[in-house]
């Protein structure tokens, strides 16, 4: 019984406690846009060498049924891998802006020094 605080007030502070410790900074969104930009690099090579893969091995099969599945296969497996490189390629962008616009946040709100 050492604690008397109301449950409310507590999670509020443990909240404020959690978002100071991971709140956003230019340093973070940088770090962070480094990584999926080299994600984003790495998925478009996978992307190049699974779409050259497909385009150098011709279907070997008269069955047009087979064709059909072999040919919406291969759509999908470039389709999922573009659409990853393209997310990650996003992310990279927006985490560069959102470091850019906090950057420029710090900027304004520091005090001036005082004029003499």
């Amino acid at each position: 019984m050492l604690d008397q605080s109301p449950p409310n007030q507590k999670s509020k502070i443990e909240n404020r406690k959690s978002s100071d410790s991971t709140s956003a900074t230019p340093l973070r969104c940088i770090t962070g846009s480094l990584i999926a930009g080299a994600m984003a690099t790495g998925l478009y090579s996978l992307t190049v060498s699974i779409a050259q893969s497909f385009a150098t091995k011709p279907i070997q099969s008269h069955n047009i049924t087979v064709i059909n599945i072999t040919v919406a296969v291969r759509t999908l497996v470039v389709g999922v891998s573009t659409l990853a490189t393209v997310i990650f390629g996003i992310i990279a962008i927006g985490l560069v802006a959102l470091g850019i616009q906090l950057f420029i946040q710090q900027f304004k709100n520091q005090p001036s020094p005082p004029q003499s």
